[in-house]
């Protein structure tokens, strides 16, 4: 009997781990999680966008029991991959274990857009996809992008 493949441990970081590091850590459990241990954070949590929340479960992922989460709260897990999704949590992502391969693929923050509910939620839907396809795309660019 062989045995069952190791799972990677992947950190999706941005700013507020209200969004796109929820969407991310969604994606890949709801698409990878027979290959990928899925988690997010932030460098400043704001806690879970109720739209973000919203757009998933339009595209049957409930993200709705994720919580928001400081980066320092998993500094003692040795990450495969850390994940930053914006500038910021590049620029102020603290240092995990040398064994963690970092990498920076940003998308589009929808949090702050202004304008109608529908525009907003348009957008929050379009950064839902992007990183959705992104996520398919897991772990083997990955290994072509550290």
């Amino acid at each position: 009997m062989s045995k069952a493949k190791e799972k990677i441990k992947v950190l999706f970081l941005c700013t507020g781990n209200a969004c796109r590091s929820q969407m991310a850590e969604g994606w890949a459990r709801h698409l990878k999680s027979d290959e990928i241990d899925a988690y997010s954070a932030g460098v400043w949590p704001a806690g879970v966008s109720s739209r973000a929340i919203q757009v998933m479960a339009e595209a049957g992922v409930d993200i709705s029991s994720q919580t928001s989460d400081h980066v320092d709260e998993f500094l003692d897990i040795d990450f495969d991959y850390v994940i930053t999704l914006c500038d910021n949590a590049r620029e102020q992502c603290p240092v995990f274990s040398s064994k963690t391969t970092m990498i920076h693929r940003a998308f589009e923050d929808p949090t702050f857009l202004t304008g109608s509910t529908e525009a907003i939620m348009v957008a929050f839907r379009q950064t839902r996809e992007m990183i959705r396809v992104f996520v398919e795309t897991l772990p083997e660019r990955l290994k072509d992008d550290a």
